[in-house]
């Protein structure tokens, strides 16, 4: 027997019947959220392929297409995904040293910049439809957002616009998702379910919420900042 398998209690609340302790259980918990994000990079690589592949293609439509979005919002939204990435891992940390009252406050944080996040991006896709540049939608720019898209052929730029909102979008819904699970993850902290014996649901959400991050840290440069700013 280890030492971490001899400080365990026998019985925990968080303890499923199936397993014959928390270090068999928390060994479960991490396998099956490795494997679930194998599949979502799986999932978002293909979108990435397909996003590279028309890049190379109608470059200057694409272009124009990202000169239009704001770099300065894409910017800040960055810097507040990395504060919500710091704040989760705090979380984790409180977690594991038994500091309920930590917890549930870097629980609370991480959901108030996520929820921020989700709001400059709510005013990106409002912008947006005021441009018109919303395809199926709301496709009718003109002006100088017309002007800046000529170049590159209006019908191309209207693929880049596809791409944006279908890859930022689908980030997006992973975003409320994990700010749901932060909800859960702070109610039971405040329970007290969550000890230094057991805190694999923290940590498991923290390395989904670590993901979908990275995600939009590449999401960031291959979007709003193509072909340099002007």
């Amino acid at each position: 027997m280890s030492d971490a398998e001899a400080h365990l209690p026998e019985h925990h609340s968080g303890l499923a019947h199936q397993f014959e302790d928390l270090e068999q259980q928390q060994e479960s918990d991490f396998l099956g959220i490795w494997l679930f994000l194998v599949t979502e990079i799986m999932f978002f690589g293909g979108l990435f392929a397909a996003y590279a592949i028309y890049r190379f293609f109608y470059f200057a439509a694409f272009e124009g297409g990202s000169h239009i979005l704001d770099a300065r919002l894409g910017a800040a939204n960055t810097a507040v995904l990395l504060g919500s990435s710091l704040t989760m891992a705090l979380s984790v940390r409180s977690a594991q040293t038994g500091n309920r009252r930590a917890l549930v406050v870097f629980l609370i944080a991480t959901l108030i910049l996520g929820g921020a996040f989700l709001g400059v991006k709510a005013y990106e896709y409002n912008q947006k439809f005021v441009e018109h540049v919303v395809p199926g939608l709301d496709w009718a720019p003109e002006g100088e957002v017309l002007a800046r898209l000529a170049p590159g052929g209006v019908q191309h730029a209207e693929l880049y616009f596809i791409f944006y909102f279908a890859m930022t979008g689908l980030h997006a819904i992973h975003m409320v998702i994990g700010m749901g699970l932060l909800i859960w993850l702070a109610i039971r902290g405040r329970k007290g379910d969550f000890t230094p014996h057991y805190f694999a649901p923290v940590e498991v959400v923290g390395l989904y919420w670590h993901f979908v991050d990275i995600v939009w840290i590449f999401l960031f440069p291959l979007l709003y900042l193509i072909g340099g700013r002007y």
